[in-house]
């Protein structure tokens, strides 16, 4: 099947005054047409700097310095400002942490949206709040015509994500980036959100990037994960690989610091440091100062290793059983 989204050596940088930081260091990940794929990692890893940098939304003094980004048939990377503004929200699509950074304060939800509608597809503006209304029924909010007639202010915060996810949707793209999304909303909403965007994603086919630091999300959520950490990812392959059987280190401590696998009143286990700066990695495995199976060779560029679709960048890799 042709991958909905196929990223190969995504490579950006930030011009500092401490020099030049490598924010993201040749990422490379594909994503089928009705797949969820989990981009997981400590804050600072890269995570969001990859979902802006795929969209051509990185602004000075940062630059997307090299790489592919295909949608389909088509390379992000080689269209021009126009083409390439064309196909966000038409072909590819993001859904942001906060829905206020989507949704204007002063405008109504069903204004917007039309709007949102007609910059790509010329139409009349009553047909463009029938397919508006479609989205906020297909998001699974109740009365959607009365939430059109409404300002951001009066939903709560789960329904305003709830808007941004159906904006998102109103031209069928094929590939929905959403960043962290529900970090900020109650378990219980969050929840109600996780099971609409995997219905929506079998249902319509659309390819979603999903980025989170939250484990417990992903592991419900998507069938393939990549975990990032400095700006690398280094492990991927299906959820159930990389949450069954973690093969890197990091991936191990993850998985080891989410408080509902251990006994009430253990002591909870943590990855030792912290994540390094990016103008200051260590030679080699950037994981190396943190990691309990460093050696010497540590201090050299770590290899990819795959076994059938479970891939991990570590020269000490654990082993699977």
């Amino acid at each position: 099947m042709t991958a909905a989204l196929d990223v190969k050596g995504l490579t950006t940088r930030f011009d500092t005054r401490a020099g030049t930081v490598t924010a993201v260091d040749d990422v490379s990940f594909s994503v089928e047409p009705g797949r969820i794929m989990g981009l997981v990692g400590e804050s600072g890893s890269g995570k969001s700097v990859t979902g802006f940098s795929i969209l051509g939304l990185i602004d000075e003094p940062g630059r997307v310095s090299g790489g592919q980004v295909m949608v389909e048939d088509t390379d992000l990377r080689t269209l021009s400002a126009d083409a390439l503004r064309s196909m966000r929200g038409r072909k590819v699509s993001m859904v942001f942490q906060d829905p206020m950074m989507t949704l204007n304060p002063v405008l109504r939800i069903g204004d917007q949206m039309a709007m949102a509608v007609r910059v790509h597809e010329p139409m009349p503006k009553a047909k463009a709040l029938e397919r508006a209304r479609d989205a906020l029924g297909i998001v699974g909010i109740p009365s959607p015509e009365e939430r059109l007639a409404a300002y951001p202010h009066q939903l709560s915060g789960g329904m305003r994500q709830r808007v941004a996810i159906a904006t998102a949707l109103l031209h069928g793209p094929a590939v929905i980036i959403a960043d962290e999304p529900t970090t900020a909303l109650d378990v219980s909403i969050q929840g109600q959100i996780l099971a609409e965007v995997r219905r929506l994603a079998d249902e319509t086919r659309t390819a979603i990037v999903w980025i989170t630091h939250d484990l417990a999300v992903v592991s419900s959520l998507a069938d393939d994960i990549c975990v990032m950490y400095a700006g690398k990812i280094v492990e991927r392959g299906t959820a159930e690989e990389v949450i069954g059987q973690p093969r890197h280190p990091y991936t191990r401590g993850l998985l080891d610091s989410v408080p509902g696998q251990h006994e009430p009143g253990t002591r909870l286990p943590q990855i030792p440091g912290s994540t390094p700066q990016l103008s200051h990695l260590p030679s080699g495995c950037p994981f190396r100062n943190r990691c309990p199976r460093a050696t010497q060779v540590c201090t050299t560029t770590p290899p990819f290793t795959s076994t059938g679709s479970h891939s991990v960048l570590c020269h000490h890799p654990l082993e699977t059983s």
